[in-house]
């Protein structure tokens, strides 16, 4: 195993992986980045083009501690290494990371729902394993999967990857790139849609790429309650992947036997894993968590992880930030439970999260609230798919929604009186009126995509909060 205290990249090596030209001298970096603001100590700072070029804010990156730059033409400040094209050099690096450690055990993670929370979940139980690595917040693009893989160490055993896309051929590549040992698809649903000519099949079909990447004997892990998953199984058995299987039904690898919230705690599973049956706690509430448990394992045992190891994990991973954290706001009169799911917004995940607050008791006179603001990217079946939000909301027994955006419009407007709430034309003119939306005793989720603001939405409900009595 090499050397813990070795540096991440020396500059000879960085310049023979990309092929570069070392101008202004050697150095070593301990990390990397191209965000020049995020720069610390002793990182490479990659120049990359943009929206705005990289090469701008290389003398801002040096004043900020940056050991060397990446970059297509000299810049001032300190040492560099010049390449034809930093985005191809950052591939390029991020492979001969991959390449210098093939001791390490790797996984990948795509899905139309629940891909950040499921890959963080996995890397919880690698931690748990051993030295690991994973990608951080949502590293998922042509971006994010090479820097994420140029930024893993040698020292590690164990590194998981989330890979998405936003349109057709971006998932293939990805996973030719990090080379997985195991592959998981969440799930499939109508995300994106509107990149797709064929709807929801070709988002199926995109997602299957994440087999790709894998090897003869590599595993493939597949949600068996999806309607797609015979068009998942037919990709991985074409590369020649073994399929671990989980799901609620019969011939499941990972068999869901029960998911019993529990108020203030999280929720208690019961399944049958390889035969054998186990009951664990999550932190989790939402009913989504039943299945992504089981993926979260299934993952970890292909990466040579136990499921015991995989249990404890699960029991000690809390939600992420905007992806169903949850919070008790005082207010004048009492307080009010606030289940941020504010990152990220679509059908699916909409579904997923009136089924778990329609679960969740109230206090006498509280009501089950859901502030929704506009899902992207959904092309021509936008006002179909807001609008048949009405029906899963009423089978959820949820009491009041409230809404922003041009698109949530048209659910306001089917919706029947006695549920229907504010309604905004934006998420920041919604936030002005958060007092508004709640009273004591109240359950309220926010959710909505990251582009039509609904964390400002959140923030602003939070933002609520009175000081305790006695407070300063």
């Amino acid at each position: 195993m090499p050397d813990a205290a070795a540096p991440l990249w020396t500059a000879t090596d960085i310049a023979l992986a990309v092929e570069g030209r070392i101008e202004g001298g050697v150095f070593e970096a301990s990390g990397l980045t191209y965000n020049s603001r995020e720069i610390g100590a002793g990182d490479l700072f990659l120049a990359l083009k943009g929206a705005r070029d990289g090469h701008d804010f290389a003398a801002a990156a040096f004043a900020a501690g940056a050991a060397g730059a990446l970059v297509e033409r000299p810049v001032d400040g300190g040492p560099c290494i010049v390449v034809p094209d930093t985005l191809k050099a950052l591939e390029q690096l991020g492979a001969a990371a991959r390449d210098r450690a093939p001791h390490v055990r790797r996984g990948a993670v795509t899905g139309s729902v629940g891909k950040t929370s499921v890959t963080q979940a996995i890397k919880a139980g690698l931690d748990l394993a051993g030295p690991a690595h994973a990608s951080i917040k949502s590293y998922n693009n042509h971006i994010g999967v090479p820097l994420t893989l140029a930024r893993m160490p040698m020292t590690v055993e164990r590194a998981v990857f989330e890979i998405g896309m936003n349109a057709p051929g971006e998932i293939a590549p990805l996973s030719r790139m990090v080379q997985p040992h195991a592959a998981c698809v969440t799930t499939v649903g109508p995300v994106h849609i509107e990149a797709f000519s064929d709807g929801e099949a070709g988002v199926a079909r995109e997602k299957a790429a994440i087999f790709q990447g894998l090897g003869p004997g590599g595993v493939a892990v597949i949600n068996g309650d999806n309607a797609w998953v015979d068009h998942l199984r037919e990709a991985a058995l074409h590369v020649g992947a073994r399929i671990a299987q989980f799901g609620s039904g019969p011939g499941q690898d990972a068999r869901l036997i029960d998911f019993q919230p529990i108020e203030g705690v999280g929720a208690r599973v019961e399944a049958e894993i390889w035969g054998t049956t186990h009951v664990f706690s999550l932190k989790q509430s939402g009913f989504h968590w039943g299945l992504n448990s089981l993926a979260v394992i299934l993952m970890l045992d292909a990466l040579d992880v136990p499921v015991e190891t995989a249990i404890q994990a699960l029991g000690e991973f809390a939600p992420l930030a905007g992806r169903g954290e949850t919070r008790r706001v005082r207010i004048l009169g009492g307080d009010f439970t606030l289940v941020d799911e504010s990152y990220n917004a679509n059908p699916l995940s909409m579904r997923a999260g009136f089924l778990s607050l329609g679960a969740r008791p109230v206090v006498e006179g509280g009501r089950r609230i859901v502030v929704l603001t506009d899902m992207l990217e959904l092309g021509d079946q936008s006002a179909a798919l807001h609008m048949g939000l009405s029906e899963a909301i009423e089978a959820a027994g949820l009491d009041v929604v409230h809404t922003a955006g041009p698109e949530m419009r048209r659910l306001h407007d089917v919706l029947p009186a006695s549920r229907r709430g504010v309604w905004a034309a934006t998420a920041a003119e919604l936030a002005d009126r958060a007092a508004e939306l709640v009273a004591p005793g109240d359950i309220v989720m926010v959710k909505g995509s990251n582009g039509s603001k609904a964390g400002v939405v959140a923030k602003a409900l939070a933002a609520l909060d009175l000081p305790a009595e006695g407070a300063a």
